[in-house]
């Protein structure tokens, strides 16, 4: 997710958005883990998603692990706030129900961003972000999290219905690691919405992105087509 992408390529396999931590009192040390999960293997994106601080503080993490992330082909979403995407050099905005809408993170970020849209478990919503030039939609939560409250709860099915009815990729979010992503990878999420699971996995986070990897390479169209 490197470029605004609006259609789903069927070669592509699932892959890996990140999501850091909601709160980064270090954001130079943060910065050494990051560089060395995304040393780990793929990853699509990384989303700056802090809770509770304000813009400047948001600012000063932006300026630290931007670089570290598109220096390695990686594209960084700024949750909530398409003015503070554009502003630190981001490569696009994640909004929910509640954020800004749809077209104004289109007009305030431009054609060439990606953005995307919190769709809980609503088929409804999905369709509205669709048809209203979201770049992707995303589904959840799919398992219980503590890294956010979760208003809703997705079933694997809900998946199943949009990656066969629909062509915006979808993103599966809410309480996944690399003990549980399998059903998701084969209900054909696009790409998988990752925080405390692999920043918290017990072997590290390199391991994490190793591990989830793994999973999305045993279901990718080439290996099934062998």
């Amino acid at each position: 997710m490197t470029a605004r992408k609006s259609a789903r390529n069927p070669e592509d396999r699932c892959r890996l958005y990140l999501i850091t931590p909601p709160r980064l009192d270090d954001p130079a040390a943060f910065a050494e883990t990051l560089a060395a999960a995304l040393d780990g293997g793929d990853v699509a994106c990384l989303q700056l998603r802090l809770k509770d601080v304000d813009d400047d503080t948001v600012r000063r993490v932006a300026e630290v692990l931007v670089p570290v992330a598109q220096a390695r082909d990686v594209a960084v979403i700024m949750n909530d706030r398409p003015d503070l995407a554009v502003e630190t050099g981001c490569d696009g905005v994640h909004v929910g129900q509640e954020d800004s809408p749809l077209d104004a993170a289109r007009r305030i970020v431009g054609p060439d961003r990606i953005v995307g849209v919190t769709c809980h478990d609503s088929r409804h919503l999905a369709m509205e972000a669709g048809e209203g030039g979201a770049d992707y939609v995303a589904f959840g939560a799919f398992f219980p999290t503590d890294t956010k409250e979760a208003k809703t709860r997705a079933e694997v099915d809900l998946l199943q219905w949009w990656a066969q009815a629909m062509i915006v990729p979808v993103v599966a979010i809410g309480g996944i690691g690399p003990d549980n992503a399998r059903p998701l990878i084969e209900a054909g999420a696009d790409f998988l919405a990752v925080s405390a699971g692999v920043w918290a996995w017990p072997d590290g986070p390199r391991d994490a992105v190793t591990r989830l990897n793994a999973l999305m390479e045993e279901h990718s169209p080439e290996r099934e087509k062998v």
